[in-house]
């Protein structure tokens, strides 16, 4: 899977979230104005399409795309190289980096001990 760039992201967060568009659709969602010009987020579907992110049914002259890789597929994605690349892929570098950033409370700690014992017992 290759990585996305920010505006790749924010349309596949569109494609992801209606499922089915047409590049009119993206460009409403993402600018009820209609100031993003036409060709651009044509462009950036098109290089998603390359990239095997979607796939498109053609109606005649316009195409609808649809999502080839999941929301989840992504993050699962995102978050290994997230994960690998700033935290040399630990999770207790990651959790200390969140607790001193102050993005996780105790509360929080104590939520994702419940969810490890809840995944242990299903195991």
């Amino acid at each position: 899977m290759e990585e996305l760039t920010k505006k790749e992201e924010e349309v596949m967060q569109v494609i992801w979230h209606l499922k089915e568009v047409f590049v009119k659709d993206i460009i409403e969602h993402l600018d009820p104005t209609n100031s993003i010009p036409y060709n651009t987020i044509s462009s950036i579907v098109r290089i998603l399409e390359k990239k095997g992110y979607v796939g498109y049914k053609a109606f005649g002259k316009t195409y609808e795309y649809y999502p080839l890789i999941s929301k989840m597929q992504y993050r699962k994605f995102s978050f290994s190289r997230v994960l690998d690349n700033y935290f040399d892929d630990s999770v207790e570098n990651l959790l200390s980096f969140m607790v001193k950033e102050k993005k996780l409370s105790s509360g929080d700690l104590q939520k994702i001990e419940e969810l490890i014992k809840k995944n242990e017992d299903h195991e």
